[in-house]
């Protein structure tokens, strides 16, 4: 080394990997993966070494993935780049060009947009259905009908889907079937251990939970996450190892802070029950033992002002997603589902009067008053 000019050694000096082992897995921030001669690269090919390209595969994505797999009880996962782009590397490895998908209406409005019109530039169509009618779910397949899709808990008004019906829907008629659990988390449930195929997270939200961290998850059986990480390849939806990392870092804290967006968003369920002002409050009653979702979706009194309910928030920020540590609310007609058609809008019952709340882990004593002088304000002329 010694002997190299300036601007090699500036390339080229302690590019030797350290010998100490770190107690946390690093950070492989690396586009690709150094070979020692052609042997050793044809061994990639042949399966026996793990790493080419960082868009294929990094230690870093795979820590991240074997985790959440882990906790959903799921043979296998794999890691992408957005919630969305999940869904659909997920969706590709169960349809293709000609299929079919009979998903539920009541979903995240940009599942909706994909669903209802991306993806019927592949060829593929989908059909929106009331899932809490079973009828309704067997009169919309079709022969070429390859897919249930579904949210454990629906965004934003928290219907808690029958996953049990489902599965035994998909089974009379060899479906597959796939769960978004992000609301949930595999905290709450785990829809594998039902019979569910594919689960998918936007790991954005409570899997990183603090809101540094753009990423999307698909857990599954070995097949049909070798499809999806297919899927995940070529179409370059790949995650950088760095998000992969804080992913990793933040799922370390999942049952803690579920713990505590859980006892935090029934308290602040069960104090705007009844209140003036308030003329709906969506939170499930059950969804399992362990808790009903850090959720909390409201419909306010048709002579209150959303506007003034928005502007006496105090501390509590309006952002269009959900899921950290920190309390927010969003308004679902003006962000998470101005894609979906009005009259399904209307059908479901997402007006200018909802608003989904994120509840945090602060002080629950302190979430609940602020609300309840929200909601105040907001009846004032």
């Amino acid at each position: 080394m010694d002997s190299l000019h300036f601007d090699t050694k500036t390339v080229h000096t302690s590019a030797n990997k350290p010998k100490s082992v770190s107690k946390i897995t690093p950070i492989y921030q690396t586009s690709a993966f150094a070979f020692k001669d052609l042997d050793d690269l044809e061994d990639y090919f042949r399966g026996k070494n793990d790493y080419l390209y960082t868009r294929m595969n990094n230690p870093n994505n795979n820590d991240f993935a074997e985790r959440v797999a882990a906790l959903e009880g799921a043979p296998a996962a794999v890691v992408t780049s957005s919630g969305i782009s999940a869904i659909l590397v997920g969706v590709l490895a169960a349809v293709k060009n000609g299929d079919h998908i009979v998903a539920c209406e009541d979903l995240y409005g940009g599942t909706y947009q994909l669903l209802a019109h991306e993806l019927t530039e592949f060829g593929i169509d989908t059909s929106f259905v009331d899932f809490s009618d079973p009828e309704a779910i067997r009169k919309a397949i079709q022969p070429n009908t390859k897919l249930l899709y579904s949210e454990s808990v629906t965004n934003p008004l928290l219907r808690v889907e029958n996953i049990a019906e489902l599965t035994a829907i998909a089974k009379e008629h060899s479906l597959l079937t796939m769960i978004d659990n992000t609301f949930a988390t595999p905290y709450v449930l785990q829809p594998y251990s039902s019979g569910v195929d594919l689960i998918v997270h936007s790991a954005t939200k409570y899997i990183n939970g603090h809101g540094d961290v753009t990423a999307g998850v698909v857990a599954g059986g070995e097949e049909l996450i070798a499809k999806a990480k297919a899927k995940m390849i070529h179409l370059g939806c790949n995650l950088g190892p760095f998000d992969a990392w804080l992913a990793s870092r933040g799922i370390k804290t999942l049952g803690l802070r579920m713990q505590r967006h859980l006892e935090n968003a029934q308290a602040l369920a069960d104090s705007l029950r009844g209140l003036e002002g308030v003329k709906k409050v969506y939170y499930p009653e059950f969804v399992s033992e362990r808790g009903n979702g850090a959720i909390v979706t409201i419909e306010l009194a048709e002579n209150s002002i959303v506007e003034q309910f928005f502007k006496s928030l105090s501390w509590v920020k309006i952002v269009p997603s959900l899921a950290g540590v920190e309390t927010t609310v969003s308004y679902p007609l003006g962000t998470s589902h101005r894609s979906v058609p009005p009259k399904t809008l209307e059908k479901l019952g997402i007006n200018q009067n909802v608003v989904r709340i994120s509840v945090g882990i602060e002080e629950k004593r302190d979430i609940c008053a602020l609300f309840k002088n929200a909601v105040k304000e907001s009846l004032r002329k």
